[in-house]
C-alpha cells in the first residue's frame, strides 16, 4: 500500500506541479525570461545539441530606370548556426519524513515545498547565466569600469554604445542594475522627475517605462553582484539575442524513499536539463558596467 501510494504521488507531483513550476521558474528569473529561448530540434536528455539558426541579410541594390533596372543579381542564402550544448543539470531536492507532507500541499496553490524548490532552481540558473557574461573589450570597450554614481550621463553613455554596436530594437534593450546603481538612477531628477519625463517612471518601486531606450529593471541575485568585486555597483545591459538559453519544456520530479540508505523517510528532488551559450556576436551585443 505504501508503495502504490508513493507511485501515485510521484505522478500527481509530475502531472500537476510540472507545467505551473516551469511557468513560475520563467517568471521568477529575469535574465533568463529575457535572453533568447528559440531553437530547434529537441533536447532529449543530458548533451543534446540544438541549434539556433540566424539568416544573413542580402546584400541590397538600386538600379536606374532606362539604364539597368530591368535585372537584379540575387545573392545566395546564408544562415549562420550557433549549437548550444545542453550539458547542464540543474537539481532541487527535499528530505521528508512523511509522505503525507508533499501529499497534502499537491493541489495548493502556493505551495511551500513547490516555492522552496523552485527559488533554489531560479539561484543556480541565474548564476549561471550570469558567470557566461564576456562583453568585447575591443575599441569600444562594452566592460565600462570605475562607475562610482549610476546616473542620466551614464545612461546616455550605454545608450551610445549600443547603438553604435548597432543593436536591432525589435526585441527592446534591456537594463538589470543591482539595487546600488538602481538606487542611483531613482535619485537622478532626469530620470525620475516629471519636469524631465511626462510619464510615470516609477511604479512599486521599480522604473516601468523605457529611459534612454532601454528597459531598466532591478535585480538584487547573487548571480549579478558576482559580476562586482565588491558585491555591488554593477548593471548589465544587453540585446535579447545576446545569449541564447535552452531548456526541457519541463522539469522532473521524483519521489523515492530513504529505505535503502537504511533511513526513514523520503526524498523529493526536481531537475532541468538546459545549456546556454552567447549568440552570434554576443559579446558586442551586451555590455556590463561597474564600479570596480
Amino acid at each position: 500500500m505504501a508503495q502504490t501510494d508513493l507511485a501515485q504521488v510521484a505522478a500527481q507531483v509530475q502531472t500537476f506541479w510540472a507545467p505551473l513550476f516551469m511557468k513560475e521558474l520563467r517568471e521568477g528569473l529575469l535574465l533568463a525570461a529575457l535572453v533568447n529561448k528559440e531553437y530547434d530540434g529537441v533536447i532529449k536528455g543530458k548533451g543534446s545539441t540544438v541549434r539556433v539558426s540566424q539568416v544573413n541579410a542580402p546584400e541590397g541594390q538600386m538600379r536606374t530606370v532606362g539604364t539597368d533596372a530591368d535585372t537584379f543579381d540575387s545573392a545566395p542564402l546564408v544562415t549562420q548556426y550557433v549549437d548550444v550544448v545542453a550539458d547542464k543539470r540543474f537539481v532541487a531536492s527535499f528530505e521528508f519524513e512523511d509522505l503525507v507532507q508533499i501529499q497534502s500541499q499537491i493541489g495548493e496553490q502556493d505551495s511551500d515545498i513547490r516555492e522552496a524548490l523552485k527559488f533554489s532552481m531560479e539561484k543556480k540558473i541565474n548564476t549561471y547565466l550570469y558567470s557566461l557574461l564576456s562583453p568585447t573589450t575591443s575599441s569600444p570597450d562594452h566592460l565600462v569600469t570605475g562607475v562610482t554614481d549610476f546616473n542620466a550621463v551614464q545612461l546616455s553613455s550605454v545608450r551610445k554604445l549600443a547603438a553604435q554596436a548597432k543593436w536591432l530594437k525589435n526585441k527592446g534593450w534591456y537594463g538589470l542594475l543591482d539595487p546600488s546603481y538602481y538606487t542611483d538612477l531613482l535619485n537622478a531628477q532626469t530620470i525620475t522627475s516629471t519636469d524631465y519625463v511626462p510619464d510615470s517612471p516609477v511604479v512599486g518601486g521599480q522604473i516601468a517605462t523605457q529611459r534612454f531606450g532601454f528597459n531598466l529593471l532591478e535585480d538584487n541575485s547573487s548571480g549579478l553582484a558576482a559580476n562586482s568585486a565588491s558585491s555591488e555597483d554593477v548593471a548589465l545591459f544587453f540585446h535579447p539575442d545576446f545569449m541564447h538559453f535552452v531548456t526541457q519544456v519541463e522539469p522532473t520530479f521524483k519521489i523515492s524513499d530513504l529505505h535503502s540508505n537504511k533511513k526513514f523517510g523520503f526524498v523529493i528532488s526536481v531537475d532541468l536539463i538546459g545549456g546556454a551559450k552567447l549568440g552570434i556576436e554576443g559579446n558586442k551585443k551586451h555590455i556590463v558596467v561597474k564600479n570596480s
